[in-house]
C-alpha cells in the first residue's frame, strides 16, 4: 500500500524498445516521490530521462512493471482514463515554450482553462494572477514574437500552472535560454513549488541546477540512482 504523501511510485519499471536490437530504455526502475518535493532528473544524453519523463507524463505506456500515480495504477488505465488523468493532474513545461504565436501572454495561459470548461471570465482572473505570479503583469497583452525567451518560458510555466496540476513536469525548460534567464526560470520554477505546494519533476543537463533540489534522481544507461 503506498503511503498518502508518495504522489508517484515505480516499481521494477521497465521499458524496452525493439528496433532489431533490444534497447533497455528504463531497466527495473524502483523510486519515490514525495508530494511537494523538487525533484531533479540527470544523466547523461541517451541515459533514459526522456523516458522516465515520458512515462510518468503519462505520454508512453512501459513494458513492465508498475507506475502509481496518486495512488492508481496507471499501467492498468485505458488510453482514454490516462488521458484524462493527464489533464488532471500533469503540467508541463518543455524547453521550447511552443506557445501559440498569434495569441497574447494572457490568452496563451487562457487556452487550457477554456478547454477544460472554465468560463472566460474565470480563465482570465486565473490568468491574469499566474501572469503576475511570474512576473509579467506588463506583458499580458504581448504575443510570443515580442518577448524574449525568458519571459516566453515564464508564459510557458504560467500556463502549466493554471489548471493547478498535482505535478508540474519540465523537460529542460531552462536548455534553450542564456545561463542569467535559465537560473532565473528555475528559481522560479522553486519559489512556485513552495509556494503552492506542488511536486515537481525537472530533466536538467546543469549540474549546479540540480544541486538545488530536494532530490536528485541519477539515470545511467537506464537504471536509477537517487540522492
Amino acid at each position: 500500500m503506498t503511503d498518502e504523501s508518495t504522489v508517484i511510485e515505480l516499481k521494477n519499471l521497465t521499458k524496452v524498445y525493439q528496433n532489431g536490437v533490444e534497447f533497455r530504455a528504463l531497466d527495473n526502475a524502483n523510486l519515490r516521490i514525495e508530494k511537494g518535493e523538487f525533484v531533479a532528473i540527470v544523466g547523461p544524453s541517451g541515459s533514459g530521462k526522456s523516458t522516465l519523463m515520458h512515462l510518468i507524463g503519462l505520454l508512453d505506456t512501459p513494458s513492465s512493471g508498475t507506475l502509481l500515480i496518486d495512488g492508481k495504477d496507471v499501467t492498468k488505465m485505458s488510453d482514454k482514463e490516462r488521458s484524462g488523468m493527464r489533464n488532471r493532474i500533469l503540467g508541463f513545461v518543455f524547453q521550447y515554450h511552443h506557445l501559440l504565436p498569434d495569441f497574447t501572454a494572457l490568452e496563451n495561459v487562457m487556452m487550457p482553462l477554456l478547454i477544460a470548461g472554465k468560463s472566460r471570465e474565470k480563465a482570465k482572473n486565473v490568468a491574469e494572477e499566474l501572469l503576475e505570479k511570474v512576473g509579467l503583469e506588463g506583458r499580458m497583452d504581448h504575443r510570443p514574437g515580442e518577448l524574449s525567451g525568458g519571459q516566453n518560458q515564464r508564459v510557458a510555466i504560467a500556463r502549466a500552472l493554471s489548471c493547478s496540476p498535482a505535478i508540474v513536469l519540465g523537460d529542460e525548460p531552462t536548455g534553450n535560454l542564456d545561463t542569467k534567464s535559465g537560473d532565473m526560470i528555475y528559481e522560479l520554477l522553486r519559489q512556485l513549488n513552495r509556494e503552492y505546494n506542488q511536486t515537481f519533476i525537472v530533466v536538467t543537463h546543469n549540474d549546479d541546477l540540480a544541486s538545488k533540489a530536494d532530490k536528485i534522481i541519477r539515470l545511467v544507461d537506464g537504471k536509477i540512482t537517487v540522492r
